[in-house]
């Protein structure tokens, strides 16, 4: 049924939630499995201010540095927990792209069965002011889509 998972993780309490049960349902299915990150593209202002702050720096490649140190923590730690349940995972990084999008991308190119993913959780007006990229991709995506709480 779910032959190829896509995994969503984003280094949050509720996104190692999804992986652990992204995991748990590979090793008992036999899946092939992919987890991946998505980092946003630079904000041009939010960079030209910290370029004015501080002269010399290139603010690109410092947010490049940056995002992606903290998303190679972030599949190495997945990793880790895939290797761990002994199932074998491809980590993947899709970078400067709105998280939504690059999930559903992924899934799509890769042909998985499924995306897990985890939920913030977010209700009402908090919901509706902040955006979920989990209604986003349940919502977008042609494939089933597994939200964890």
């Amino acid at each position: 049924m779910y032959t190829h998972i896509l995994i969503a993780v984003d280094g949050s309490e509720v996104a190692t939630k999804a992986l652990n049960h992204g995991l748990s349902l590979a090793r008992e299915l036999g899946s092939t499995v992919t987890i991946v990150t998505v980092t946003e593209r630079w904000d041009a202002f939010e960079l030209a201010n910290d370029a004015r702050q501080h002269p010399g720096r290139n603010p690109v490649e410092d947010f490049e540095r940056t995002v992606g140190a903290a998303a190679a923590k972030i599949l190495q730690a997945a990793a880790a927990a895939a290797e761990k349940v002994g199932v074998s995972a491809e980590t993947v990084h899709i970078r400067n792209a709105h998280p939504a999008s690059g999930i559903i991308k992924t899934a799509e190119e890769n042909g998985c069965s499924i995306i897990v993913m985890g939920s913030h959780g977010r209700k009402g007006l908090g919901r509706l002011m902040l955006g979920s990229q989990a209604a986003e991709v349940l919502a977008s995506s042609k494939i089933p889509v597994l939200i964890v709480r």
